[in-house]
């Protein structure tokens, strides 16, 4: 391998910690920040008008904002740069004109019709008119917040598109960081603590906008100079926008309609499925979601410099980089899933049977977790080949094998048989993204880095499996399995040891 690509592995590497650090952390302020709510917004009729009102910008910050709108940007910002740097940036302040105006005039009508979109997402709110009230009138205060979060993604596109990746992962940081103070600011001052963190929302909008800025004026960007608003370039990314969004929407209803089904099963069974998902999607949103992340600006970059070859080798590496920390994750979550679940959870009206009933949904979930983990790279390696329509067909194809499966399985396991479809679906997403992507690309697997993984994760599972351990216990033992995994992959020279060991010691000799 030539020490250009060896250097670019190790960016890929490097990148992935960083992003995975900041997601880590901001993962450790939403706890902090559910704990602040709980304890000052309470359960009450504030919270729920709150809530509710919190649903419908965090809804259009899935469909625009988060991935959508980055994803569709970054492949043409990638190729437009190779030809022009500045003409990347006229594509990018023209695209800016355009959020800004077309999300103005959602939000302007969402605004006037604030009392039709209560109706429809909490029509239970009717009979309680002062319920419905203050959560029309906190619906107005936060819709706003998708303008800036949506200008925030295109600036993490253009950031990320440069190599710079910590700005943009440390965003949600100020979400958290911003609402824990709104929170505990109206709780000292006895304000009235909705309206306060419906403040709160649109003050973390600019706040993480505005954070944005250093690391956009070092890279050269801004905001005066030559717009295009009717570019070819600005037309393809639209275009690539579209199917996004979709594929978005269809994520959306899949768990809008697994929730409908278990509604049917008995009471409880949407809670047990609702903690088993945050138990996975912990480890899934710091790492899995990080090397999906940083993989597509680095896919684009290669492809708009037709590097194919290098563009393999990082491609393998990414994917055997999800399987090197999914795998290991999946193990031990499934044999670790009572402990874990008793020690978070296992307390005051959380009985028993509830942990237990939890942790069949926590294993039927770990079982689809590399599934989970190797999407978003997947997925990111056609939007390189700015091809947005084919994962948009296979996620609906993905959609309706999970409702049929769900269907069949939730009688005879219930809640497990909701999670086992998830999983098993989740499965048939990868094989077909993997079949249509090597008609485009050379998938290298690394059989040897394969069976390391697969080995050392059933060694985790034989050690872990069965263990009754109280808190400390907990924490000693994934230490310890941890280090374990770790330094014997590296003794058994797996390649993604190597470099996670490499870019770290790199990092330490810098400092």
């Amino acid at each position: 391998m030539s020490t250009t690509a060896s250097n670019n592995l190790l960016k890929l590497a490097k990148n992935t910690f960083i992003v995975a650090s900041a997601t880590f952390l901001s993962r450790i302020l939403g706890f902090v920040r559910d704990l602040t709510l709980a304890i000052t917004l309470g359960a009450g009729p504030q919270a729920d008008a709150f809530f509710v009102a919190f649903r419908l910008p965090n809804l259009l910050r899935r469909l625009f904002a988060e991935g959508s709108l980055s994803m569709a940007f970054i492949p043409v910002f990638a190729k437009t740069k190779e030809e022009s740097l500045q003409k990347a940036f006229v594509v990018a302040r023209s695209l800016q004109i355009w959020i800004i105006f077309l999300l103005s005039l959602i939000v302007f009508l969402g605004i006037i019709e604030a009392n039709s979109l209560i109706s429809l997402i909490a029509p239970g709110f009717k009979d309680k008119p002062q319920l419905f009230e203050l959560t029309v009138t906190l619906t107005q205060i936060c819709l706003p917040y998708i303008i800036f979060i949506s200008s925030v993604a295109l600036y993490m596109g253009i950031l990320n598109s440069l190599d710079h990746f910590l700005f943009p992962a440390l965003a949600p940081c100020i979400l958290n960081l911003t609402l824990i103070s709104f929170a505990l600011f109206g709780h000292y001052f006895k304000l009235n603590i909705s309206k306060t963190l419906a403040i709160g929302v649109l003050a973390a909008g600019i706040l993480q906008a505005l954070s944005q800025f250093p690391a956009l004026k070092k890279t050269g960007f801004s905001f005066k100079g030559k717009i295009k608003l009717f570019s070819q370039e600005l037309k393809k990314n639209f275009l690539l926008t579209l199917p996004t969004i979709l594929g978005s929407a269809v994520y959306q209803i899949n768990i809008l309609l697994i929730t409908l089904l278990a509604s049917f099963l008995p009471v409880g069974s949407i809670s047990y499925l609702y903690y088993a998902d945050r138990l996975v999607q912990f480890p899934l949103g710091v790492f899995g979601i990080a090397i999906g992340t940083v993989a597509l600006p680095t896919f684009s970059s290669l492809l708009a410099q037709k590097k194919i070859k290098e563009l393999e080798h990082n491609l393998s590496t990414a994917i055997n980089l999800n399987l090197f920390i999914s795998l290991p994750a999946a193990a031990g979550l499934m044999a670790l899933s009572t402990p874990i679940i008793q020690t978070l959870f296992g307390h005051g009206s959380f009985t028993q049977a509830d942990v237990e009933l939890t942790a069949h949904a926590l294993i039927a979930y770990s079982l689809g977790l590399p599934a989970f983990s190797l999407t978003k790279t997947l997925v990111s390696s056609f939007y390189a080949f700015e091809d947005t329509k084919r994962p948009v067909f296979i996620s609906i194809l993905s959609l309706f094998t999970n409702l049929t499966l769900g269907f069949l399985l939730m009688k005879p396991l219930k809640h497990a048989g909701l999670a086992l479809a998830v999983s098993f679906s989740s499965w048939l997403n990868i094989i077909l993204l993997i079949y249509f992507l090597k008609k485009k690309i050379k998938i290298n697997w690394d059989k040897k880095e394969i069976t390391i993984c697969l080995s050392l994760s059933a060694i985790i599972y034989l050690i872990a499996f069965k263990l009754k351990l109280n808190i400390l216990g907990l924490l000693l033992t994934i230490i310890i399995l941890t280090l374990f995994y770790i330094l014997s992959s590296y003794f058994l020279q797996s390649k993604s040891s190597i470099l996670i060991i490499k870019g770290i010691m790199k990092k330490i000799k810098k400092e």
